[in-house]
């Protein structure tokens, strides 16, 4: 064991040239759990960090000053056309370090629909479990039951509407219960990869630069050779004109659903049948306001613990839009956020804040002919934007969503319902909100949408003519280059995407350990 090994590219005074024999760009869930499999079969592991590295101590639960230093953009990156924004980590451990912790294993249909139709061989239920498994027992993943009132009142309403549900799997260790885990934990009950998995990797000799923007992979023939990348100032926003340069034998691509198929593209990546960026997915999230007659109080608490799926798959597997529904830890500043009202409106909306309930729904794309996602493109400076449009099979699912939420929250004992949509009001009964979200009219902007669960752009497949990778994330084109994150789906999931990803980083990333090291490489054990 060596001793850990941190660079701050906001400190360096000349620029930085590394050695190893595999870098690794991304230290979210895919990066993270990567260098920490790869670091402990041997391989002398650089990781490269556009964020800062933050640790419990530095999470304060100040939402304003935690989601400028925490997340990428302040936590709401634009589409193209504005009509939604995407939220993203931006720190060691990416977006384990902010999310909420619910943690689903991939449903059985999306599995079989990457079999039967993208020729994903490998990735069934009985051959991806034990690599669930492995990682549910190193990150403490299992059904939380300390249900505060906010989730226990989308029980009540599934439970007398008849619906599935089910309590939510958590990655945490003696969870205090604060409800703001989407700043940080401060107790280090959440089992994130800056916690867990980063530690771990450099403990095993790792090296981790942080505050460093990858620019462009080094390519030499048909094989890559080194990354770089440019030096960023403490808060993250200008460059300092220091540069890094990461030599090593094999590459790792772990920066997510957008900033991955931008760094192929901006490094000229062979990509001869226009592949990459294509197919993005954003399981589109769309919300439901209630008030309730009693207070709740929705900001402490697990801010997810049940969660129905009802409509995931109603339809089938290729039907109209599906959609799970979990509810929303009501913090304040994140509650502001779905409310368009000025003035005394606004105030009388934060004075009910403790009455607030909110539901959220994930609507699953990538499934269905009308639903092929959106597109990453470059913007001159080579920045990364999301192209993704809202389509009338997206807008269905938005309409449908809106009624089961409304029709579940007035199950529960709601005084009142309010789409988040500026053409919506709050309604004071079920009858009045299923005529009048019936016949809603949804457009951008007034609908409140966003997602936190980018998927796709560099996906996986048997068939390079449709696909970026290979199913163990080798690149189709490109000899030692591996895409290890959520952008190697070729669907969205139609749940939470954190627990999907650690276990085909930790399957990947050991297949990938076993051909540069020639030994055995497994899942992370349990400590």
């Amino acid at each position: 064991m060596s001793a850990p090994s941190i660079h701050d590219g906001s400190k360096l005074e000349r620029d930085l040239v590394l050695d190893g024999d595999v870098a690794i760009v991304g230290t979210g869930a895919g990066g993270a759990i990567s260098a920490e499999i790869l670091a402990g079969a041997g391989l002398r592991v650089l990781l490269v960090e556009e964020g800062a590295y933050r640790r419990s101590e530095d999470f304060s639960l100040r939402e304003v000053p935690s989601l400028a230093r925490l997340y990428r953009e302040g936590g709401a990156i634009p589409t193209r056309d504005g009509a939604l924004s995407v939220v993203q980590g931006r720190t060691v451990g990416g977006s384990t370090t902010v999310n909420w912790t619910s943690s689903f294993r991939t449903p059985p249909p999306a599995l079989r629909h990457w079999r039967e139709h993208h020729g994903i061989e490998g990735l069934g239920v009985d051959d991806m479990a034990p690599w669930f498994e492995a990682i549910e027992e190193r990150l403490h993943i299992g059904p939380w039951e300390l249900h505060n009132r906010n989730n226990e009142l989308l029980a009540l309403g599934a439970q007398r509407l008849g619906w599935n549900y089910g309590a939510i799997s958590r990655n945490v260790h003696e969870c205090a219960s604060h409800g703001f885990c989407g700043l940080g934990c401060p107790v280090g009950a959440k089992q994130s990869m800056e916690r867990t998995a980063i530690p771990d990797a450099l403990a095993n000799g790792a090296v981790l630069v942080t505050r460093v923007r990858a620019e462009r992979l080094e390519l030499s023939g048909n094989r890559v050779v080194a990354v770089e990348g440019v030096a960023l100032d403490e808060r993250g926003v200008r460059t300092t004109g220091r540069r890094v340069r990461l030599r090593a034998g094999s590459v790792v691509v772990a920066g997510g659903a957008i900033n991955s198929p931008a760094l192929l593209m901006r490094s000229g990546v062979p990509d001869p049948y226009k592949r990459v960026g294509k197919r993005t997915f954003l399981q589109t999230h769309n919300y439901s306001l209630s008030s309730m007659p009693e207070a709740i109080d929705p900001f402490y608490g697990a801010p997810q613990s049940i969660y129905t799926d009802q409509f995931t798959w109603r339809d089938g597997v290729a039907g109209r839009a599906g959609f799970n529904m979990e509810v929303v830890g009501a913090q304040p500043v994140v509650s502001m956020n779905f409310w368009r009202g000025l003035g005394s409106k606004m105030a009388e909306f934060a004075q009910r804040l403790r009455y607030l309930h909110i539901l959220v729904s994930q609507i699953r794309d990538g499934f269905h002919p009308d639903s092929q996602g959106g597109e990453i493109r470059l913007r001159s400076d080579g920045s990364a934007v999301l192209d993704y449009r809202i389509n009338d099979y997206i807008w269905d699912g938005v309409r449908s969503s809106y009624l089961a939420m409304a029709e579940c929250q007035f199950a529960a004992g709601a005084e009142s319902v309010h789409p988040a949509c500026s053409d919506a009001e709050a309604y004071g009964s079920w009858p009045h909100a299923r005529a009048a979200i019936s016949a809603l009219r949804l457009r951008s902007p007034n609908v409140f949408l966003n997602s936190t669960h980018p998927l796709g752009g560099c996906a996986m497949g048997g068939d390079p003519y449709t696909s970026v990778v290979a199913p163990d994330g080798r690149h189709h084109q490109v000899e030692d280059l591996t895409v290890i994150d959520g952008s190697v789906f070729p669907t969205s999931l139609g749940v939470n995407p954190c627990l999907s990803i650690y276990a085909l980083a930790a399957r990947n990333s050991s297949l990938l350990a076993e051909r540069i090291a020639g030994r055995q490489s497994m899942a992370p054990q349990a400590r």
